[in-house]
């Protein structure tokens, strides 16, 4: 019988490990793999959290006295938004007509200290969606990267429907979860690291799980909202493990033995479609039918029947932070300025989604 379709397309998680702290190398690595998944059909592909130029995971086994070096290379490496490497990432999406979403450190244009934990998401022509980046980093992340804001808390208007992304933790933010469902997000995308050292070998404790961690994070929130989560999370190879252990033999063995990181593809009922994978680089690929979220939102639509908005109240400031807000001077001969915010419309190609950006600042309920 006639009636709304809704779009069908085939979504790929690529579980990789980058080029350890080599940006120019690894988005030459994305570009191949990418090529990859489009040959098994992918419209959708998603690669992990900082996966250019790499995962910080300095932060979490050596003291701050002795991670300069790798902080160095981190922020040279880092990417600029917009800059070259937006754009060669741009060009990938463009020159293989897919939707790509890929996790990177962001170096601030103006400051040569601050880098933020983003992710970006590129249409079928190129365009830079949405540059989200991560609200809080998480434990000692906060030595490498700033706290974010929600100025691309946002899902974005897609042809295979309105997609949102949250990085790592944020996953475990209701809030941050809830502020996308409740604007529409019908595809979630995670992103996850290669591994989580939490606590020393011997220390009478069982490490962090990543593994079961990212499990747990990802059947909740496809459940919770009856949408479909593509999760990616990087890998950790030999070269990254033998930098990062720096000929510490002890060092090397734990980073070893760390549980595997996860990538998954899951439907509105919280279950998988498709084969996980686990420890190493591989690519989970799975059909997405959005109509597939009807019958289950008929359960549970906590974004619309199944909850009392008469009671609870969410607020989002999307302001994004700022250093300095200047205002413009006026002449006394001109007439005061409209009390409506000032909007100024970025232009060029690498400007995100092309929409106007309020410049004071704006609470939204």
């Amino acid at each position: 019988m006639p009636g709304d379709t809704y779009p069908k397309f085939r979504a790929a998680a690529v579980q990789a490990a980058p080029v350890f702290l080599d940006r120019d190398a690894t988005i030459d690595k994305l570009d191949t793999l990418v090529h990859k998944a489009l040959d098994a059909g992918a419209d959708l592909i998603v690669f992990g959290e900082s996966f250019i130029p790499a995962f910080p995971l300095w932060n979490l086994i050596y003291a701050p006295m002795d991670q300069h070096g790798f902080c160095r290379r981190m922020f040279e490496n880092a990417v600029q938004v917009p800059g070259p490497h937006t754009r060669r990432l741009s060009e990938i999406a463009k020159r293989h007509r897919v939707l790509l979403s890929v996790g990177i450190t962001e170096k601030d244009p103006i400051s040569m200290g601050t880098l933020f934990n983003t992710n970006l998401l590129f249409d079928r022509d190129g365009t830079l969606l949405n540059r989200h980046r991560k609200l809080v980093p998480t434990w000692a992340e906060k030595l490498t990267w700033a706290n974010g804001d929600a100025e691309y808390l946002r899902p974005e208007k897609t042809d295979i429907g309105r997609v949102g992304a949250l990085i790592c933790g944020e996953n475990t933010n209701t809030l941050a979860r809830f502020a996308l469902l409740a604007q529409g997000e019908q595809v979630h995308i995670a992103t996850y690291p290669p591994a989580w050292p939490f606590y020393r070998p011997g220390g009478g404790a069982h490490n962090y799980n990543l593994t079961e961690a990212i499990r747990l994070r990802s059947a909740a929130h496809a459940f919770e909202g009856k949408v479909f989560s593509v999760v990616a999370s990087c890998a950790l190879d030999a070269d990254a493990i033998e930098q990062l252990s720096q000929a510490d033999f002890k060092m090397k063995e734990l980073l070893q033995a760390l549980p595997a990181p996860l990538s998954i593809i899951v439907g509105p009922d919280g279950e998988l479609l498709a084969d996980p994978v686990t420890a190493g680089e591989g690519m989970v690929v799975a059909e997405i039918d959005i109509a597939r979220s009807i019958e289950h939102k008929m359960l549970h639509d906590i974004v619309g029947h199944y909850n009392r908005f008469d009671i609870f109240h969410l607020e989002v400031d999307p302001a994004p932070n700022r250093a300095v807000w200047m205002k413009t001077p006026t002449r006394r001969d001109e007439q005061p300025p409209d009390e409506s915010p000032q909007v100024s419309q970025d232009k060029s190609a690498d400007s995100v989604n092309q929409r106007p950006v309020a410049l004071g600042r704006t609470k939204v309920s």
